[in-house]
């Protein structure tokens, strides 16, 4: 199989090295999967490693046959988005904490276009927040559910 946007076997991709870490022998990738390949690539760089129930969201996300897992493409797509994310993520932890605050929370979801009331800001710094802080892997999770409550 090719990917189509690069034109080589799947296997010459640099993305492929991270997706075989985790995937099963069928290509598909589950959320252990996920979590191993995610660790392995060292993705998380500095913050803890992702959760099984953050990869069960982020598999969800894109789960568009409703298998539970992922194949290559779906994986790609899955690390540009997190790419995403973690840049954001860095650039509002401005203490390099590893985590934000409920306000910092609020500026990253702006900058991602989300126009949250105070109220629901509160709330989901409520939900993700281990004391005041929230690290990148709960983090993610909120940024998964916005993307799945909003299109």
């Amino acid at each position: 199989m090719a990917y189509p946007q690069q034109g080589y076997p799947v296997q010459q991709d640099p993305m492929w090295g991270f997706f075989s870490a985790g995937a099963a022998a069928d290509q598909q990738m589950d959320a252990v999967g996920l979590q191993q390949a995610l660790t392995t690539s060292g993705f998380s760089g500095g913050y803890k490693p992702f959760s099984l129930e953050s990869c069960r969201l982020m598999i969800s996300m894109l789960d568009r046959d409703f298998s539970g897992r992922m194949g290559f493409t779906e994986f790609r797509e899955l690390w540009g988005v997190l790419g995403q994310w973690k840049t954001t993520f860095a650039q509002y932890d401005r203490d390099h904490s590893g985590s934000i605050d409920q306000g910092e929370l609020h500026q990253a979801l702006s900058a991602f276009g989300y126009r949250l009331t105070p109220a629901s800001i509160n709330a989901i710094a409520k939900r993700y927040a281990t004391g005041i802080a929230i690290m990148f892997d709960d983090f993610v999770a909120c940024c998964v559910r916005l993307r799945a409550m909003t299109g």
